[in-house]
């Protein structure tokens, strides 16, 4: 198993367990399968202390910590990616990134419309290279990192950035659904 699916741990002060997901954090890095199962049972059996050879206690609520660091990770990547060009938002904008196979990612709001969603999808479906569809924020934590009042539709377009947001995004697919259950129920 490569780095991109292992969530890295170091021990931090007062004996207990930080997730590192950004991997800069000093010290002896204690690594985990990105999934919400590993992290649970490392806590529960306490396998960082193991693994370290000292006395560190993992806080019971590791996992959710984890995702949200890395949805706040991927949120803050997104708002880089627009500063550096590699985003298209807008309805009209993502429609074209899409059909034109462009996009590697679909970020859909988890609040926005169906009828629009389902468009670019379908679009997406025609396309030689249809992009992933994630699903993960509402439309306010997308305004607010791509510097809008609410965002619904946005694509990631192809390229390096985009490679390097898929190794965060294939880690929290390990804590959390890409997108609402709903989604997979709309006609």
């Amino acid at each position: 198993m490569g780095e991109a699916r292992l969530v890295r741990f170091v021990a931090a002060p007062g004996s207990h367990v930080a997730p590192d997901v950004g991997r800069k954090l000093p010290g002896r890095g204690l690594w985990v399968a990105a999934d919400r199962a590993s992290v649970d049972i490392a806590v529960r059996k306490n396998l960082f202390a193991r693994a370290a050879r000292m006395t560190l206690t993992p806080p019971a609520d590791l996992a959710d910590q984890v995702a949200t660091l890395l949805h706040r990770r991927l949120l803050a990547a997104l708002g880089l990616a627009r500063k550096a060009g590699d985003l298209t938002s807008g309805f009209e904008r993502v429609l074209g990134a899409v059909s034109s196979g462009k996009a590697a990612f679909l970020v859909e709001a988890e609040d926005g419309a169906a009828d629009g969603r389902r468009k670019l999808l379908a679009a997406g479906r025609r396309s030689s290279s249809p992009p992933r569809l994630i699903g993960l924020f509402s439309s306010e934590e997308l305004g607010l990192a791509l510097g809008g009042e609410t965002v619904i539709h946005t694509a990631f377009l192809a390229g390096r950035g985009a490679d390097r947001w898929t190794d965060d995004v294939e880690r929290i697919s390990g804590f959390r659904p890409l997108f609402p259950e709903r989604w997979r129920e709309e006609p």
